[in-house]
């Protein structure tokens, strides 16, 4: 037979009269990540296009009933689709989030959004965002294995 060993940290604490209690220290709680919000808004608004492209949906006012917002949110979740494809490749990367605050939101692009050239878009981006690294890591082929992006302020 095979003895069983179960690894785990315990400290030991008086109970009454003295006995010695074997305490288990409690896991700590998991560092939960999340995906930013415009991040979700952006790779939504490429699905709603595709169910639209495809004919699944009819327009954006049906999305709208469908999903229960305004035309006008919808709207402004739809125009993400405008940005240059540079700020969607930053956008759909952004390191999750662990806590606090998202590093930008959709209210924060609308700026950008409105213009459509896209040196133009490019400039306020940077501006909005002012450090944005993204680091490439391509295979020996030429395709892209990892995409990293950072956003400090």
């Amino acid at each position: 037979m095979t003895g069983i060993t179960i690894k785990n940290d315990v400290h030991f604490t008086f109970g009454r009269r003295s006995k010695k209690v074997l305490q288990t220290v409690p896991a700590p709680a998991p560092v939960t990540a999340r995906v930013p919000r415009v991040a979700k808004l952006l790779a939504l608004a490429i699905r709603f296009e595709k169910l639209i492209r495809d004919g699944h949906v009819a327009d954006y006012a049906e999305l709208a009933r469908l999903g229960h917002v305004t035309r006008a949110r919808l709207t402004q979740i739809m125009n993400l689709l405008v940005l240059a494809p540079h700020i969607h490749e930053a956008i759909l990367f952004l390191q999750p989030v662990r806590e606090g605050k998202d590093p930008i939101t959709e209210r924060e692009l609308r700026h950008v959004v409105v213009e459509l050239d896209w040196g133009e878009q490019r400039e306020r981006w940077q501006t909005t965002v002012p450090s944005t690294d993204i680091a490439v890591v391509r295979d020996a082929s030429g395709h892209i294995r990892e995409i990293g992006l950072s956003i400090g302020g």
